[in-house]
């Protein structure tokens, strides 16, 4: 009982920070004048501090249980590949016409069906999905993207009346629709988000039951894999391309913070598989929760009416998550079966020292 309760808090702890993330982010995108690429820099530099700085320090003064390992590194830094990739992903998707509206619901609604999928086929574990769990997640898929559809929009200023409007006023809403190679790209972008963000927790938990359930191993690996991506790539891109926008000191401290929490999102999952969780349920709920964070807190800072729609659908999500957590397939907790499956258990002499 106790560990299911840390799994929960931990759970909790991913939906808040990763709910945050998106608003954290625009804010810092707003205050660098529009600019995509210099918040991503900051989240970058932000992940690089708390999961690359903090766990070479706690893993040099305290240590931790488990080991480094080959297997181990190659699926962390999938993982962290994925996550960053995914973020990028979706900026390029909204940098080259995509609305909120749409991308966003394709994105948190694909990742799950992702994960579960790849869970799924990385555990063989076909035989112990039931109906209902199906059923669960499809309604966690469909009120989360019912949320982000119907979420409540800030209020818009009265429309001029037909004589004011300009003839380039009124052709602008046309010229402003992408082209059919734009929409292509949109589509490409955001089913690389939906893809990358789906194999996530799969092959994190692959890369922390690898390294004997170390915990600090892994995010390190994430964090080194986001520097690499979210810093080094758009600083090459700004050098040689350039991007409207400036580095301003609230826009910097937004990203810096944005980064921040999403770095303790990923942490909470990680402490959340060392307490015996399975992204085969972890993540669809994360992925149903994060999103109705993202809205009510877009509400607490724009207002808006709320549609008696998006209530229904944050009943659906909490509904099907709540279902998919006790209909889960079930296993041995992460501890056992990196005893089990660690390639070093009994080559390892040093791996019980932490």
């Amino acid at each position: 009982m106790k560990g299911f309760l840390y799994i929960v808090l931990f759970m909790l702890l991913a939906v808040v920070c990763w709910g945050v993330y998106a608003p954290l982010l625009g804010a810092s995108q707003k205050g660098m004048e529009g600019s995509a690429l210099r918040p991503f820099i900051c989240v970058g530099a932000a992940y690089f501090a708390v999961a690359v700085v903090l766990p070479i320090f706690l893993l040099k003064s305290m240590g931790e249980r488990g080991h480094w390992s080959t297997t181990g590194v190659l699926w962390s830094a999938v993982a962290g590949a994925g996550g960053a990739v995914g973020a990028l992903a979706v900026i390029l998707a909204l940098k080259n016409g995509g609305k909120p509206i749409y991308v966003m619901p394709i994105v948190f609604g694909g990742a799950p069906v992702v994960n579960s999928i790849l869970t799924i086929y990385f555990a063989k574990a076909y035989k112990q999905v039931g109906p209902i769990f199906i059923a669960g997640l499809i309604v966690v898929l469909v009120g989360s993207a019912t949320v982000m559809l119907f979420r409540p929009l800030p209020p818009t200023a009265a429309a001029p009346p037909p004589a004011a409007v300009g003839t380039s006023q009124a052709a602008a809403p046309q010229a402003a629709a992408p082209p059919w190679t734009q929409m292509a790209l949109v589509c490409a972008f955001t089913t690389l988000a939906a893809l990358a963000w789906g194999s996530y927790g799969p092959t994190l938990h692959k890369g922390q039951v690898a390294m004997a359930g170390s915990r600090l191993r892994p995010f390190l690996c994430v964090g080194l894999m986001y520097f690499l991506i979210a810093v080094c790539v758009p600083t090459l891109w700004l050098s040689t391309a350039g991007e409207i926008g400036e580095f301003k000191v609230a826009g910097i401290l937004w990203g810096l913070i944005g980064g921040a929490t999403g770095a303790l999102g990923a942490m909470g999952i990680i402490m959340a598989f060392n307490m015996g969780a399975k992204p085969v349920y972890l993540m669809p709920l994360v992925f149903g929760g994060a999103p109705v964070v993202n809205t009510l807190v877009s509400v607490a800072q724009t207002g808006g009416t709320i549609n008696p729609i998006f209530i229904a659908g944050l009943i659906l999500t909490v509904a099907g998550a709540a279902t998919v957590l006790v209909f889960a397939p079930r296993s041995h907790p992460l501890a056992a079966v990196a005893e089990e499956k660690s390639p070093h258990a009994e080559h390892d002499p040093q791996r019980a020292d932490h």
